[in-house]
């Protein structure tokens, strides 16, 4: 994270020279970078105050630069460290940034946030998740551009709602260099068991420098990172990342063609624990554990499993995660421009833990099938190789594997593998030297496959391979077994308009866009459905081809229309579907001063739903009006103040978004998805944000934000027994023989109402010293906004957990960096970062749900990060 104060210092032979990059750094594609360039920044383009730049374009953006990534901590992932642009909240999992986290912008989860590596997504094809543990090395950013509640009008996304965030990387430099940075840290205050939660890492870059004749120039680059677990005495993570790039600039307009590749791979256990009383009141005592069973373990194989293996730190959540990435730029004639950006992504990954497995079989209609029935495995075989399947107590012939066969414990995670094609061309018109036009189209096909298949543990244990698809366990015949078995296409082909114009002598600039994006769903359900609950685990059931036949005749599926309720197995099909809209894209900036201007803008939005939300509708008809799931849509409004000079850079935005079909998803420990249409969802508030350097060594910045959100009406539930904790706190109702909880006038789950901090740093000779603090509101567990309480059931108060909030919470960090070039490395330094400072304890991210109770045991929360030191040595070659 030192790359740019290090090499600052050095000559010619170590600059980046990130000014002779072709584009500027604050847009996602080339061709929107190219198409601001040229008419929003005219003249001189201010710099950033502090680490901070607010561009001066119609949407409401924030830019971190390296002053603020070069001072935080080496290795800490990129959420964490915008996590000081206002609208922002991320919880990061570990204090070194390998474990993930949970995101926000402006109460948005990152399902609704786009974000792009060098323009290209990111996010899940399938569920739109954002992986926060396997992003660049932050050494390698140049900038982190942050779109408050929109996108581009050429960005190939699903769902971005919420806003982008954009991910840009260094150029290459003219002349070679090198740079090597070795971290170590550890938890300061980690509890009396000894175990060993340090941290260690080491990043190595080698700029090539221009090596050819036509100045083609790159960098190469490669990390290795390691830490134990942050709160349980088992476990660790292991990271490796290697990256590169190859620029050449073609003539002397700007033109240029780069490639660039990026690989990454995690090895990580689940950190935090399943939900703990003590992580709703603060109370930091308990948060360092030992983890159920004790260390070592064996593994029962006496056909009666134990629960060696089977606790929730043990699970692995590994992946392979890869891209590359190609971008252009092309001035055809002095007024046509063409941009084209490219890339292929893969993506190997899994998550989820163990499942006692039968040696039997599972009984319906009178026979015994192999698979997966209602989440649990029946594999119709000896697996633990004792000779029986278990006592046919009902003399039938066949094990009943529920009642009376052996069961052992086997590895059931959930495994995903994409391959996924993106393409962005623009073509850029300029009529004159105020007025531009352009048309993008934009590409992006995924093929997403997901299964589930079982593995094998060792005898004290631990997994033979985390990726059980590798060598996956057999039935009797050799089929291998799922708990899930879908494979989905998503494609987007997305035309788009934009027209930017200067009016006023510049003082006006304005926009207008317009995109039409076409979505379509490929899905291939290849297990039986057998409720709307959720596809991913015990709410399909996975037959072996060479079975299907006879269980479909035991579990015929119908569907009652006038009561619109389907009963038995709907069999295993394919559905296509589409959804497209037209998304109008517009806005202004008018400029009062040279340093004061007002911008306001409008984008009509649309979110597709997500793969599970579709395959959970496979219980009912295709055919059937009660199978099609409405994509949510938004309006959304955005009006800023601005103050923008050398020394100071200032706004306020003022916000709007108001949602129909506002789509929430839950997910369980295990990855079993919940879905859930709030409808009419209301989103407004207000960010600010100022960075001053009043004198040259000193910079200062403060932002904050206030976040609310107001669901309209109440929400259609299952039931509302008079006997559940939901009803006995009056938390639901019951209305002509239809359930409902009362979410109406609730605010939305996991959104901090407040969010504020800022940051101070002071450069004295050869010293800098920053300090910065953040604090995070309260949250809710659910969207019913219920809260632990005691009531009377008869004569006896009991305490009931209708929901939670948890508590809001301050973390404070620290850094302190030292230049050792009167020590005689002029190219070196050390750094030490000191994060949590007063040791916060706070809930981190949660698995909560619109009606999730506290007492719920699949209900997890990952405690925040801990105080933590760490020490980094840099030097520059």
């Amino acid at each position: 994270m030192k790359l740019h104060t290090v090499l600052a210092q050095a000559t010619s032979t170590l600059a980046i020279g990130i000014a002779a990059a072709a584009v500027p750094a604050y847009a996602q594609s080339t061709g929107s970078a190219d198409f601001d360039d040229a008419i929003v920044v005219t003249g001189s383009r201010l710099g950033d105050v502090a680490g901070i730049r607010i561009p001066d374009s119609p949407k409401a953006k924030v830019e971190i630069g390296r002053e603020i990534i070069d001072a935080q901590r080496a290795g800490q992932s990129i959420n964490e460290i915008i996590n000081l642009v206002p609208g922002v909240s991320f919880t990061n999992n570990d204090p070194w940034g390998s474990s993930g986290g949970s995101f926000t912008i402006r109460g948005f989860d990152s399902s609704r946030i786009s974000q792009t590596f060098d323009g290209i997504p990111l996010n899940d094809s399938g569920n739109y998740a954002i992986y926060s543990n396997q992003q660049v090395d932050a050494e390698l950013v140049e900038t982190v551009n942050v779109n408050l509640g929109s996108t581009d009008v050429d960005s190939p996304t699903a769902a971005a709602v919420g806003g982008t965030v954009n991910i840009n990387t260094i150029t290459p430099s003219d002349e070679f260099g090198a740079l090597t940075s070795l971290s170590y840290g550890d938890i300061a205050a980690k509890g009396s068991g000894g175990e060993d939660r340090s941290f260690q890492r080491f990043f190595g870059m080698v700029q090539t420098g221009a090596f050819t004749s036509i100045g083609t120039k790159a960098w190469f680059a490669g990390s290795y990172a390691r830490n134990g677990a942050t709160f349980a005495d088992y476990g660790q993570v292991e990271k490796k990342q290697f990256n590169g790039k190859v620029y050449q600039p073609i003539g002397v307009d700007g033109d240029f063609i780069q490639i660039a590749g990026h690989y990454n791979e995690n090895r990580n256990n689940f950190g935090g624990s399943p939900l703990r009383p003590n992580a709703f009141g603060g109370d930091k005592r308990g948060r360092f554990y030992n983890i159920p069973g004790g260390i070592p373990c064996t593994v029962s194989l006496s056909g009666t499993p134990n629960t060696c293996g089977t606790s929730f730190e043990r699970r692995y959540n590994p992946s392979n995660t890869g891209n590359v990435r190609l971008a252009s730029l092309f001035h055809l004639t002095d007024k046509l421009t063409l941009s084209v950006d490219g890339a292929y992504q893969y993506v190997k990954a899994n998550g989820g833990g163990t499942t006692s497995a039968n040696e039997g079989f599972f009984l319906s209609g009178g026979r015994g099938f192999t698979g997966n029935y209602g989440g649990a495995f029946y594999f119709g075989r000896d697996l633990n190789n004792d000779g029986n399947l278990g006592v046919d107590t009902n003399r039938n012939g066949i094990i009943d594997g529920s009642t009376e066969s052996d069961r052992l414990t086997v590895l059931q995670p959930s495994q995903t593998k994409t391959n996924r094609y993106v393409a962005i061309a623009n073509l850029a018109y300029e009529i004159n030297d105020t007025n531009r036009v352009r048309l993008s189209y934009s590409f992006d096909r995924a093929k997403h496959r997901q299964t589930g298949e079982a593995g094998s543990l060792l005898l004290n244990g631990e997994p033979t391979d985390v990726f059980a698809v590798n060598d996956p366990l057999v039935d009797r015949a050799g089929n291998i077994l799922q708990k899930r078995d879908r494979k989905s296409f998503a494609t987007l082909h997305q035309i788009a308009g934009e027209y930017r114009g200067g009016f006023m002598d510049d003082r006006l600039t304005v926009l207008l866009g317009v995109r039409a994006p076409f979505f379509t769903r490929d899905l291939n359900q290849n297990c039986f459905t057998t409720s709307t609950g959720g596809a991913s685990g015990a709410f399909v059931n996975c037959v072996p081809d060479d079975q299907a036949a006879a269980y479909a005749a035991a579990n015929p599926y119908s569907f009652n229309p006038v009561t619109g309720r389907p009963s038995g197995a709907a069999l295993p099909q394919s559905r296509k579907l589409k959804y497209d809209k037209i998304l109008p894209n517009v806005g202004a900036v008018f400029k009062i001063t040279p340093q004061v201007s007002i911008a306001a803008s409008y984008a009509k939005n649309l979110s597709v739903p997500s793969t599970d939300t579709l395959y959970n509708a496979f219980f009912f008809p295709a055919n059937d009006e009660t199978s099609y799931r409405t994509p949510e849509t938004s309006d959304s409004f955005d009006l800023s103040l601005r103050y923008q000079s050398s020394k100071v850079q200032a706004a306020v935005t003022g916000w709007y978004s108001g949602y129909n079909n506002r789509l929430v998803t839950a997910y369980d420990i295990d990855g079993n998805a919940t879905d859930t249409n709030l409808g009419k969802v209301k989103k407004y508030g207000v960010d600010a944000s100022v960075s001053v350097r009043p004198i040259e060594p000193l910079s200062l910045y403060a932002f904050g934000s206030w976040i609310e959100s107001e669901i309209q009406n109440d929400t259609v539930t299952s039931s509302c027994a008079a006997t559940s904790d939901l009803a006995r706190a009056n938390l639901c109702y019951v209305q002509g023989g239809i359930a409902y909880l009362r979410t109406s006038g609730k605010r939305e789950r996991a959104a901090p109402k407040w969010l504020f901090g800022g940051r101070a740093q002071l450069d004295v000779g050869d010293f800098q010293v920053g300090a910065q603090a953040k604090y995070t509101g309260s949250r809710f567990l659910n969207d019913l906004n219920g809260e632990i309480q005691t009531v009377q059931v008869g004569s006896t108060p009991t305490l009931i957990f209708p929901g939670a909030k948890f508590k809001g919470y301050t973390v404070v960090d620290l850094n302190l960096r030292y230049k050792l070039e009167k020590l005689g490395l002029a190219k070196s330094e050390i750094q030490l970062n000191v994060t949590n400072l007063f040791d916060e304890f706070y809930a981190g991210s949660f698995s909560g749900g619109l009606d999730t109770l506290a007492s719920n045991s699949s209900t997890f929360v990952n405690f925040g990060s801990p105080r933590a030191v760490s020490a980094t040595f840099i030097m520059g070659f």
